[in-house]
């Protein structure tokens, strides 16, 4: 059990740091906010067993879409949290190290491009965006700032 909270743990701070990371490009670079709302109607429709959509904006909207959104977001941070402490072990917690978080972090870009994206109607990896290789360059990199979010947060309850 401890094992899976620090596990929880690594993931929610991850989460924080990756968000941390949108808000500088924001603020820096004039980068878009993230928009969790089409997150959280993707994730509303789901239910109904409707995960690819043509276009997420046109099916039926939920009322507290937004809020659904960052939940899932935050709870898709803590399962890969999770994920990386089931994988490494108790051992990784006393020395982490970089390596193993960044290989989930990137590795959870797929999750991404071929689920999330499609489901939203971008297309695979977001083919469907004009600026898809932007959108591309972003997911990696974010990604690596959510692994090293994870790194960072097990060196700090270690």
């Amino acid at each position: 059990m401890e094992l899976l909270m620090k596990g929880a743990v690594i993931g929610f701070g991850a989460t924080v740091l990756m968000d941390l990371w949108a808000v500088f490009l924001w603020k820096a670079f004039r980068q878009s906010r993230p928009n969790w709302a089409p997150v959280g109607r993707w994730a509303w429709h789901l239910k109904n067993g409707t995960v690819f959509h043509d276009n997420i904006a046109s099916s039926e909207p939920y009322a507290h879409e937004q809020a659904l959104g960052w939940i899932f977001h935050y709870a898709v941070g803590i399962l890969y949290g999770v994920i990386l402490a089931v994988w490494v072990g108790a051992s990784w917690f006393a020395v982490p190290t970089f390596l193993p978080a960044w290989v989930l972090g990137i590795v959870t870009v797929g999750a991404g491009w071929f689920l999330l994206q499609p489901g939203l109607g971008v297309g695979i990896a977001a083919s469907k965006l004009p600026n898809a290789d932007t959108v591309r360059i972003l997911n990696l990199v974010s990604h690596t700032v959510f692994a090293l979010g994870l790194y960072g947060t097990a060196l700090l309850i270690r």
